[in-house]
């Protein structure tokens, strides 16, 4: 039950496609039968666009016909004739989403887009439904209402969740109740899908021409090919380059370029992005809020903020804000003395300015230099991409016993994707199949994530399905004559990425509801997290970082120096994030009737913080995704930073005893990676570390001057 409303909730975000549409008569849909793929991997080059819209039907025909056979069941309910019948349920239904959905956000077409517009209002209707369904919650309250009956702690937990499931999607609303509840999320559905339109087309549509060399002085050679391909493939000729908002044009310009105008020129158009014209999210930001307080007060919460923090671990708005606070405050401290060091070259450089927003990654850079002798485009030189991937399969062999295996014949939705067989390296017994999608293009979404086409869970007769996971990403492309180098920000992304892709092909679950990142929101992020310290670790970097041309390992005084600046620029970091984490808590307070001036509520949130004048948020609103493409993350996007205090912590359990220490990772691997969902996220997390965590290793851990600890309860109070 869970699985299919969170599954609904996040596909209104998310879109792709490369396949042509065609029809034959004698042809069945993929989606109406048995994969005979290896290990059941979307037959992606046999579906069309025309087969989406029939399968939602068929899976929502099939579903409804098992909801009715759960909810009409006159024996007394019990687990396995309601939850786990619940769970089991919808098999069409999964097999459709979970493509549609991820190639929508992956990769975007015309055809794609017009699909969504019936796809997802569909499915969500049919969520509301099954959310309603009277008869279904009277099943699953009688379960609730009975802890005597003596569950396991899985199924306990089970039972527990799927009835706040159906309490926070309406069930003990009366008809009109409903109703209403109903008409909101439709609502919803289709602001999302408008507001994800809006972006991936404004962020499409600018681009930054440059026709002058003399202006790219400063870039890295390998920025300057691709922005030279990008206008290649443009048609604009010789002697033209392109700069685009994605993140692999965007940062290294803003990172380098000694041009300000430039520099300005891409920090307003990123900072500006989807603001006005044609593909303007404020309109469309207004009407979600306004949807958002309605949904609140239908269901009995003062406002969206408490609503969605109530059933994770921070439980209310106020403990995330506090968390956030003790962040927040040491990181401006340190905010103020980088811009300190910043303006001091300007000035030892007669510059005749004071430090801009779209400054900071520049003379942010020049400090690095400066301070630590390091300069990050001679770094990225001993980390080409099949070096980094090759890293992060190391670890992931050392520490949980797995090996990685290219399957260059498997299915796969683009030609750019690798597949992986994904196997126990002493049994051989395959574990998972593993999907990577790192280059940016047009059609896909900006940023990193991870996702499933299908997900694991144990059978009746004990035999285990297991998951088809995949890693998306944007990191830099390679060129005609150069690997794509990564910087060291997108190194730890694909750490971070492939730390999830492990939660999810880890997971040893029962049920399909709890397994792989199946888990309370704010814990989420800590199986991504805490990989992400193996990035920059000696150990591990002497197996993979190594030269692109000469294959040099990285040598000791270049990691040396890597560890000496690892702080540098945190305090922006922190308070870049913390700040937008703290912007969606004010976003989830509102309760607007009418209109809400966005650039000004951003201005009071940020006076009210004392954000430095040098900073803006991580995101703005108009492009906000995390908090505005979809609920998923709204009035959560604190949780990276909630998360950080467990994955700091726990790393340090590591640095103790070693970071490759077989009885440590088996002890995250048992009672984090593979329990799921299964068991309250702090009981998990004490089970592997022994205590609960404070702030102080995060604080330690980013440079950041600690200044006390906080406990962080569990959403059971434990």
């Amino acid at each position: 039950m869970k699985k299919l409303i969170l599954m609904c909730a996040s596909a209104a975000a998310i879109g792709g496609g490369v396949f042509t549409s065609c029809k034959h008569e004698a042809r069945q849909n993929p989606f109406l039968e048995s994969y005979t793929t290896p290990y059941e991997i979307p037959p992606f080059d046999k579906i069309t666009y025309d087969d989406y819209l029939p399968a939602l039907e068929a899976g929502i025909e099939q579903h409804n016909r098992q909801i009715d056979s759960i909810a009409s069941n006159p024996e007394t309910p019990t687990f396995e004739n309601t939850i786990l019948a619940l769970d089991r349920s919808g098999e069409i239904l999964e097999k459709v989403v979970a493509v549609f959905a991820n190639l929508d956000e992956s990769n975007s077409s015309p055809e794609m887009v017009e699909i969504a517009e019936k796809f997802y209002p569909l499915y969500s209707q049919h969520s509301d439904e099954i959310s309603m369904n009277d008869k279904l919650f009277e099943r699953v309250k009688y379960l609730y209402d009975h802890p005597e009956l003596g569950y396991a702690n899985d199924q306990r937990r089970m039972i527990e969740e799927a009835y706040k499931d159906f309490t926070r999607n309406g069930a003990l609303l009366d008809e009109a109740g409903k109703d209403s509840l109903k008409a909101v999320n439709s609502r919803l559905t289709d602001l999302y899908l408008k507001f994800n339109k809006n972006l991936l087309n404004a962020t499409n549509d600018f681009a930054i021409v440059v026709e002058d060399s003399a202006r790219l002085a400063g870039l890295p050679a390998s920025s300057i090919a691709v922005a030279a391909e990008e206008a290649q493939s443009r048609n604009l000729g010789e002697g033209k380059w392109v700069f685009t908002l994605h993140a692999p044009s965007r940062l290294p310009l803003l990172q380098y370029a000694d041009d300000r105008d430039l520099r300005q020129q891409m920090y307003e158009g990123y900072t500006n992005l989807a603001s006005s014209g044609e593909y303007n999210n404020l309109p469309v930001i207004n009407e979600i809020l306004k949807a958002r307080a309605q949904k609140a007060k239908l269901l009995g919460f003062k406002d969206f903020g408490s609503y969605m923090t109530d059933n994770v671990m921070a439980k209310t708005v106020d403990n995330a804000e506090s968390l956030l606070m003790q962040i927040w405050t040491p990181a401006v401290k340190k905010v103020k003395e980088e811009v300190a060091e910043m303006q001091a070259i300007v000035d030892e450089q007669n510059g005749g300015f004071k430090i801009a927003p779209w400054d900071y990654y520049y003379y942010a850079e020049k400090v690095r230099q400066k301070k630590y002798d390091l300069d990050e485009s001679k770094v990225r030189e001993y980390f080409a991409l099949d070096s980094v991937r090759n890293g992060i399969f190391t670890m992931a062999e050392r520490l949980y016993g797995v090996k990685f295996t290219e399957m260059p014949d498997a299915p796969k939705y683009y030609d750019e994707v690798t597949v992986y067989d994904v196997t126990d390296a002493k049994t051989g017994e395959h574990v998972a199949v593993f999907m990577t999608d790192y280059f940016p293009r047009a059609s896909k979404r900006q940023g990193a994530w991870m996702s499933e086409f299908k997900g694991s869970w144990i059978n009746d007769d004990g035999t285990a399905s297991r998951p088809v996971i995949f890693n998306v990403g944007n990191f830099t492309k390679p060129t005609a004559d150069t690997p794509s180098l990564l910087t060291l920000d997108e190194v730890e992304t694909m750490f971070h990425e492939f730390g999830h892709g492990l939660h999810g092909m880890l997971s040893r679950a029962r049920y399909k509801g709890q397994s792989g990142t199946n888990v309370d929101r704010d814990f989420v992020e800590l199986p991504s997290q805490i990989h992400e310290h193996w990035a920059l670790e000696p150990e591990l970097l002497k197996v993979y970082a190594k030269h692109y041309v000469t294959g040099e390992v990285i040598p000791d005084e270049l990691i040396a120096k890597l560890q000496a600046a690892s702080t540098h620029n945190q305090g922006f970091a922190t308070a870049e994030l913390a700040g937008a984490a703290l912007l969606d808590l004010q976003y989830g307070k509102l309760n607007p009737e009418g209109d809400t001036d966005i650039a000004a509520f951003e201005k009071k949130v940020a006076e009210d913080l004392g954000m430095p004048a040098e900073l803006t948020f991580r995101y703005r609103s108009p492009y906000f995704k995390h908090i505005f493409g979809s609920d998923g993350y709204a009035s959560g996007y604190y949780t990276y930073l909630w998360a950080e205090v467990l994955d700091a912590d726990g790393f340090e359990l590591f640095k103790e005893k070693g970071i490759f220490d077989p009885e440590t990772a088996k002890a995250f691997k048992e009672n984090v990676l593979e329990k799921g969902g299964s068991e309250d996220p702090m009981t998990l997390y004490v089970n592997f570390r022994g205590a609960e965590p404070n702030v102080d290793a995060l604080l330690r851990n980013r440079g950041l001057e600690p200044d006390h600890s906080i406990d962080l309860k569990s959403k059971n109070g434990k």
